[in-house]
């Protein structure tokens, strides 16, 4: 079966920034499991995944566009320390917060005094991504699974 809109897929992969560093990998770890066509992974893994069949396996080059976007300089900002009533933070930390687009993470990028820049972007925003993929199982999903935009299984509470 190839795999197509409305299909459950099951894939190992390793992820790679162009520099060869390995950024996440589902290898030696649970596969991951995704419903093809309700937008559960970025657009151009999933159009590469398109067509592919058990066994099938592949790298895909994919840009910031077809990922997780262009940086967008809107997104950073700098705020006062006394936002973060009195915890301790420190560059890195990441926190969920209401942002221009919605519920997203901001991340902490800088601390100077009482200054603190806090940036929207996703993590990976701007980074050309390098995917080495295979593909272990393919099925068609559910009218539940579809009806609910995503995969049925262990830990679901449908």
């Amino acid at each position: 079966m190839q795999i197509t809109d409305k299909t459950a897929v099951s894939i190992h992969y390793t992820l790679t920034n162009p520099s060869g560093e390995e950024l996440d990998s589902s290898r030696g770890e649970e596969p991951l499991l995704y419903l093809h066509g309700a937008g559960n992974i970025i657009g151009g893994l999933e159009t590469a995944l398109t067509g592919k069949s058990v066994g099938d396996t592949f790298t895909v080059t994919i840009p910031p566009a077809d990922a997780y976007g262009e940086m967008a300089p809107d997104m950073v900002q700098v705020v006062s320390k006394k936002m973060f009533d009195g915890m301790d933070i420190e560059i890195g930390m990441q926190f969920h917060a209401d942002v221009s687009h919605g519920s997203g993470v901001i991340t902490i990028t800088e601390i100077n005094g009482d200054d603190v820049t806090v940036d929207g972007n996703h993590p990976l925003a701007g980074e050309t991504l390098i995917f080495d993929v295979e593909v272990l199982d393919v099925r068609p999903a559910t009218p539940d699974e579809w009806a609910h935009g995503h995969i049925h299984g262990a830990g679901c509470n449908h």
